[in-house]
């Protein structure tokens, strides 16, 4: 009997003790999953911030890879590898050391440590490194030329295209049609 009595008072005693600390402990969890609810909450309003980072961001085409179509978009496109096709990015365009581009180009700015083979139109900035090669006309704001690169083609840099101004000799509108 001394069992059972023992029993029964410490079923009573057990069961609203550890009712009461339960509660407060699942009250702890519970405060802190609206307080890291709210913790991204604020990196959602940090959005803005991230839409730099969206300009920032930059698609790889891998050094093993070979790739035949169009890139188009924005940010900024690394060629490690082969493509063929045009590349229209509203961000920069690198040809690393050891890739081939063959298509023509339209970006803000392009470096090119590797071969090109097709035209750049209408980019703000061209760079030329020692190990590039360009087959193809230029067309950009500015050129940086570096010693040992090749180049075979028309380039024209430093006007601004304007409809109607003159570029070269040549008007916008005579180099489209």
């Amino acid at each position: 009997m001394a069992l059972w009595k023992e029993n029964t008072p410490a079923k009573p005693t057990t069961g609203p003790t550890p009712i009461a600390p339960e509660p407060a402990r699942i009250a702890d969890p519970e405060p802190a999953a609206p307080a890291s609810a709210f913790s991204p909450a604020p990196a959602a309003a940090s959005a803005p911030a991230r839409a730099p980072a969206r300009e920032v961001k930059e698609s790889l085409i891998a050094s093993d890879l070979t790739i035949e179509g169009k890139i188009q978009g924005t940010g900024h496109v690394r060629i490690a590898g082969q493509f063929k096709g045009d590349v229209n990015v509203e961000g920069d365009l690198t040809i690393e050391k050891g890739a081939k581009l063959t298509g023509g180009v339209r970006a803000s700015k392009v470096t090119v440590a590797g071969e090109l083979e097709g035209n750049i139109e209408s980019a703000q900035r061209v760079e030329l490194l020692e190990s590039g090669l360009i087959a193809g006309d230029v067309k950009a704001g500015a050129l940086t030329v570096a010693a040992g690169s090749r180049m075979r083609g028309q380039v024209e840099f430093g006007w601004e295209d304007k409809a109607g101004r003159k570029n070269g000799g040549k008007s916008e509108s005579g180099l489209d049609s």
